[in-house]
């Protein structure tokens, strides 16, 4: 089959283009955009990122457990294969209390270089199992008598759900732009009216905690819940979570080959796998009962405290020609999100963005350095879901004229760090520059805006 015919064959695609032919303008047309028509309002719901939003992904091994280690417990981990901690915010089921998870705990966690992984463990399905033989740590920070979803309320159980949980999360000092897992333990799948109940719940939840400004993930069981989400991944009547973390302790720490998920699903920094329950791991001297995760994924986004060490302006965005919008005074401190590229200044051209949203140069900011990019600091990213359904191509430069350099399957996060104008497509010239260096045009990702800049990405 040739490119042209594949194209032409997605009739129903390019119907709303006006494409109903495959002649040699329709070609040239079909080879700009590569794409198909944008999707409605769901699956990929819209999230509102504020201005002082950042996302923050994560890949490598992570832990969790039932109640925060002391500060003194992770430093002492600082060795282990791990670097990220699943940690167990809130919810009418968490079983464990949490007397070590402060905001303070958090923001000198994440100091130590750890990224977090909040999870919410609210109403469970009306047909959950909780009497397994083998409990992991997330089974155990599930009360035992756990209290559950009414079927009717699914929707607006799933909405104040996350409500409580970004209550929860900014209490702890995590950002807009955090990504926050809703714990939906095993469940029978025979049970349709269960099946449904949870689907609803899920999508209420991913709905407000974009309307709030952060992402939705979904903790779930690779033999119940994951296939259920991955069954309506494409509906058009349910709001589909940006991550999905699966438990299965198979030994198997692998992010693609899983039983019932496409790869092309949740494809991008969008995965976590709980391969390994409960089991004690000892680093450092310390001792401390696990389970053992890889993640490709989203986690919290957090502010870190630095010192300004001249007075400084901050600016609306990440260069000196921008408006100025306040001062800081010489040793004052201010809350660094992440870290943008921008004009040079001295020997860096690093911007900090701040909390509020604004940036100042990373020069005269008491980082760990002032010519590159300082750890633990993320770079500045935001991510939206793809909506074109046969996927979206990144191309090398903002227009539908340039070299395809990849294509985003439909849900890819496109973790894009700032936009221009390129050629028009639909109804915006917008494109968005992603973290891999290539574009893809807005019209085809869930941005509140389908016509203009969306902040808060920064112009490039």
């Amino acid at each position: 089959m040739t490119w042209c015919q594949h194209e032409c064959d997605r009739g129903h695609q390019f119907r709303l283009l006006g494409v109903v032919a495959c002649g040699a303008a329709t070609f040239a047309m079909l080879a700009a955009l590569a794409v198909a028509s944008p999707a409605m309002a769901e699956p990929a719901a819209t999230v509102a990122h504020p201005a002082g939003t950042a996302a923050t992904p994560y890949s490598g091994l992570a832990f969790d457990t039932c109640a925060a280690p002391s500060l003194a417990a992770i430093t002492s981990w600082g060795r282990s294969p791990y670097r990220a901690i699943g940690v167990y915010i809130g919810g009418i089921n968490r079983a464990c209390s949490q007397p070590e998870l402060t905001a303070g705990w958090v923001a000198a966690v994440s100091k130590r270089d750890w990224r977090l992984l909040p999870v919410y463990v609210g109403l469970q399905p009306p047909c959950v199992i909780l009497n397994t033989r083998r409990k992991a740590q997330g089974a155990q920070a599930v009360k035992r008598a756990a209290q559950k979803i009414t079927p009717v309320e699914a929707a607006s159980q799933g909405t104040a759900a996350a409500d409580d949980a970004v209550a929860k999360a900014k209490a702890l000092g995590m950002q807009n732009g955090s990504a926050v897992y809703d714990d939906i333990e095993n469940y029978l799948t025979t049970d349709r009216s269960c099946r449904a109940t949870v689907l609803g719940f899920v999508s209420a939840w991913t709905k407000e905690l974009h309307l709030l400004g952060y992402l939705a993930g979904a903790y779930v069981n690779l033999g119940s819940g994951a296939p259920d989400l991955s069954s309506v991944y494409t509906s058009m009547s349910r709001a589909r979570p940006d991550a999905l973390w699966v438990a299965r302790w198979d030994g198997n720490s692998s992010l693609t080959g899983w039983a019932g998920i496409p790869d092309s699903r949740w494809a991008v920094h969008q995965r976590a796998k709980q391969f390994r329950g409960t089991h004690s791991e000892t680093h450092g001297g310390v001792t401390i009962d696990i389970d053992s995760n890889n993640l490709d994924a989203p986690v919290a986004t957090v502010a870190y405290g630095y010192t300004m060490k001249i007075g400084l302006n901050a600016r609306t965005g990440p260069s000196s020609s921008d408006p100025i919008a306040r001062t800081y005074a010489s040793g004052s401190r201010a809350p660094v999100i992440c870290q943008a590229p921008g004009s040079p200044i001295g020997t860096t051209s690093v911007w900090d963005k701040l909390a509020d949203g604004t940036y100042v140069t990373d020069y005269y900011v008491s980082t760990p350095s002032n010519t590159s990019y300082s750890a633990p600091l993320p770079r500045c990213r935001y991510p939206y879901q793809v909506t074109a359904s046969a996927g979206l191509y990144e191309r090398t430069g903002p227009g539908a004229s340039y070299p395809a350099a990849g294509l985003l399957p439909e849900g890819a996060l496109t973790w894009e760090f700032c936009q221009r104008a390129g050629s028009a497509v639909g109804t915006t010239s917008v494109w968005d520059k992603l973290q891999d260096g290539h574009w893809v045009s807005d019209a085809f990702v869930a941005t509140p805006s389908k016509r203009t800049h969306s902040a808060p990405a920064p112009h490039c």
